[in-house]
């Protein structure tokens, strides 16, 4: 059956077994119980009375209707005011508002509609023409209303997936104890950084690092101890490198590995004897070294201004040839070799643009 219901002051939650929430704000009683007896009968829908046209906009919020029959001539405020105030309203500006009212009037149909009215009724209507006009605009609303759920459930679901494959990506790029970069996203970044190197030819260059001593480190201070070695070397590898085209990774066990864009063997050589005493600053006691008593690396550098038919791996062998040369020659330093490119064939084009 079709509700009557004077708003008390304190409102429960609206039921939800209703399609048409109704508000009726007027402050003349008798029109209260016409619409009353007009939606009598009528199962889907839930009715409520507002007398007070002070309180209309906190009973809106609370009863939160479907649509809102508004009287145009009240005291204290006139209907207009309260449908501008709907309208500004996060709770109810986007409920359909029909106004009410005693005659058939232009201009104030046009000023109701430029507020944002929905509908405008001489009071009081047919019954079979109140009814319908609520049930579309009721119809209209829900509809709205399970459009912005669905489109806002669709839009974290989206952004949870978006989250989650970044994640994925992330977790499929890096390091699971260093937090750098792992060996496989080294290698499409490098070869990315090689092909532009070709193409612009500018120098690049990669560093191989080495934790001096570290598996004397291991034996004396417990594989716990090393990873955290690692950590910390790894951090401060990564603090160097630190430009956009630079790139620090996890090369494997106790190796790690640089490419560094655009820079030639003595910007190369600068940056690992930066990397150098950036680990040994940081003063892990390393009682087992054969070097000293503070953890260190060595670096081999490799740099190249590529040609085509240079090879990237030819590159991170020559550092990795420079890395022998270290560790031979005292361990805790840089050592650079500058690669030279083959000869390009003659009448060999040049690489696409």
């Amino acid at each position: 059956m079709t509700q009557y219901h004077h708003i008390p002051n304190d409102i429960p939650a609206p039921p939800e077994q209703y399609s048409c929430m109704v508000l009726l704000v007027d402050d003349q009683a008798m029109i209260g119980e016409a619409i009353r007896r007009a939606l009598l009968g009528e199962p889907d829908i839930e009715f409520h009375y507002c007398g007070n046209p002070n309180r209309a906009l906190e009973i809106a919020r609370k009863v939160k209707p479907t649509v809102i029959l508004q009287d145009l001539v009240m005291p204290d405020i006139d209907g207009l005011t309260l449908v501008r105030q709907y309208r500004n309203d996060p709770d109810t500006k986007d409920t359909p508002i029909i106004v009410l009212s005693t005659k058939e009037e232009a201009t104030v149909k046009s000023n109701a509609f430029a507020l944002g009215a929905n509908d405008y009724l001489v009071k009081l209507p047919d019954n079979i023409e109140l009814i319908a006009r609520i049930r579309y605009h009721s119809k209209a609303y829900l509809n709205l209303v399970q459009r912005d759920e669905a489109y806002h459930a669709l839009r974290e679901s989206q952004q949870e997936l978006l989250e989650k494959n970044l994640e994925l990506a992330r977790l499929t790029n890096v390091d699971g104890l260093t937090g750098l970069n792992n060996r496989r996203y080294f290698n499409e970044f490098a070869e990315i950084q090689w092909k532009l190197a070709i193409r612009e030819k500018s120098w690049i260059s990669v560093l191989m690092i080495d934790v001096d001593d570290f598996k004397r480190y291991n034996d004396t201070y417990g594989h716990l101890a090393g990873d955290e070695v690692l950590m910390d070397v790894g951090s401060a590898i990564q603090k160097c490198a630190d430009r956009p085209t630079d790139l620090a990774a996890r090369f494997g066990g106790e190796e790690f590995i640089v490419v560094l864009s655009s820079a030639s063997p003595e910007a190369a050589l600068a940056m690992g004897e930066k990397m150098c005493r950036r680990v040994e600053q940081l003063g892990i006691t390393h009682g087992a070294s054969s070097i000293g008593t503070a953890v260190t690396i060595s670096i081999g550098c490799a740099s190249q201004t590529p040609q085509r038919g240079d090879t990237l791996v030819s590159l991170i062998n020559a550092a990795d040839a420079a890395l022998y040369d270290a560790k031979h020659q005292g361990k805790n330093r840089t050592v650079v070799r500058v690669v030279a490119s083959v000869a390009r064939p003659e009448g060999d084009a040049d690489l696409p643009e």
